[in-house]
Formats: C-alpha cells, structure tokens, sequence
C-alpha cells in the first residue's frame, strides 16, 4: 500500500465511520486510557505525535486496530494476535516471565516492544509510524483489560457464558464494554473522573516494565477467573465487586501509555 494513501484511510475515512463489535476494552474503555495519556504527555513528545496524528487526537485513532478487523480484504488479519497473550491459571512471577522470555511470535508482549522500537527509529517511514503509534495506543489499553492476559482454553473468557443483567453474554466481553457501560459516562467524563491522582501516585503507577504491568493484569485475571463462573448473573453486586479494579485498570493504562510515549520521543 502506498503511505499517502494508507495515511488518508488511517485517519480520514475509517475512524470516524466504522462500527464496533467488542474486540478489547471496546470503544469508550480504549479512548478513556488514550484521553488520559493525551493530559500527562511532555511538550516534546505532544509535538512529535501531532506531527504524525495531524489533528486527530490519541482518543479517536486507539480504536482503529479494532475497527481494521472488519476489513474484508484481510490485509490485516495478521494483527490479530498482537492484542493478547495467553497464561496458565495462576502463573507465579517466575512462570509468568519464562513464557514471556520465550516468545518469538508475534503477540501483546512482543509486539508493543517492536513497535516502540519503530517509533524511535530514525529510519521508519512516517505512514508506518502512524501505523505504529495507533496500535501502541490500542495495545497499552489491551495490556490493562485483565482478560487479554487470560487463559487460552476458554479464549481470555470469550468462552465463557455469563448473563449481565438477564443479556446473555461473555466474561471478556463484560469486561469489555459492560461493565465501562455501565457507569454511564462519556469517554472524556470518565477520564476526568479518574485522573485525579497526586503526582506521587502518578509516578509511582507509571513505574515498572511491560512485563510488570502485565502481570499486573493477569493477577487480577486470576481474581475475575475465581469470582465469575460459567452461567453466572451478573449486575449490580458484581460491578460493586469490580468498579475499583476496573477504574485503576483504566487510570493504569492512560498514565502507562503517557509514560511510553514521553520516553520514545524524549
């Protein structure tokens, strides 16, 4: 594809128009994380994105590589792996990174690393820049939903069978849209609601590697794994066992997302 027009498809045609059906965190849960990235970004590193994203903001393009999935040509099937890594149930730390250390596919773990190296890369082509920094948006948001660090033999919940309030439905997707759903908020009321942290609380959540962070998540997979099981009813008691985590996944993200961005374009 030629970079002139894959930019123009990127950023003109395909990301205000395309529907979603939840893939990850879905639509409001991706531009929450990206929203509160775009308010803890350093002036140097603001300039560097707007000089790529023109005047899209990091909210409107972190749901782009969910939306590609429907394209038909399949151009970009290949990506498809890029947004999870599967674990055993109750994988200690040292367990947890020999799978990491053995990765040589493409996933979330492997794939984030490739694409920050793009992004600082003199020598990437800025269309496959842009391409780059929309998915390292969307995968930082991937890494947080707890679900994308799951267990393979039940697809990270999506085969699990629950019912939020009387719907029929499944774990990954509760915690995809439903849950986020449920706290009737817009993306940009949300991320105001939650990033309120002091700056020691800043610092201190923006610290850790990638591998940390996930493991973060899958920790609290464990936890979504223990107290949801197969037919359950979910509702209210439910979102009041899980508001508090899902909220600090959402701030995590955003501030973890910032974190990357100011280091690659320091």
């Amino acid at each position: 594809m030629r970079p002139v027009f894959f930019y123009r498809l990127l950023l003109g045609i395909l990301l205000p128009l395309l529907p979603l059906s939840g893939y990850c965190w879905g639509p409001t849960g991706h531009r929450v994380v990206a929203e509160i990235a775009s308010h803890h970004l350093t002036p140097r590193a603001r300039k560097a994105i707007e000089a790529l994203l023109g005047r899209q903001s990091l909210a409107m393009v972190s749901n782009w590589p969910d939306f590609i999935k429907s394209d038909t040509t399949h151009r970009y099937d290949h990506t498809s792996r890029w947004h999870y890594l599967d674990f055993p149930a109750h994988a200690s730390r040292a367990t947890f990174d020999r799978i990491l250390q053995a990765q040589t596919g493409e996933n979330l773990y492997t794939q984030t690393q490739a694409l920050i190296q793009q992004l600082k890369s003199s020598s990437t082509p800025r269309a496959e820049k842009v391409f780059a920094l929309t998915f390292l948006v969307h995968l930082l948001g991937d890494m947080h939903q707890p679900l994308h660090v799951g267990r393979d033999e039940d697809q990270g919940g999506n085969r699990i069978t629950v019912y939020w309030f009387d719907r029929a439905t499944n774990l990954h997707r509760v915690w995809d849209e439903h849950l986020i759903d449920f706290q009737q908020l817009s993306y940009t009321e949300y991320a105001q609601w939650l990033d309120i942290a002091p700056a020691a609380t800043v610092r201190r959540l923006q610290s850790g590697s990638i591998a940390d962070w996930m493991f973060e998540s899958h920790l609290l997979a464990d936890e979504v794994y223990a107290k949801t099981k197969k037919g359950d009813k979910l509702s209210y008691r439910y979102n009041y066992w899980f508001q508090e985590s899902l909220n600090q996944q959402l701030l995590k993200g955003g501030l973890r997302l910032a974190a990357v961005l100011n280091e690659i374009f320091k």
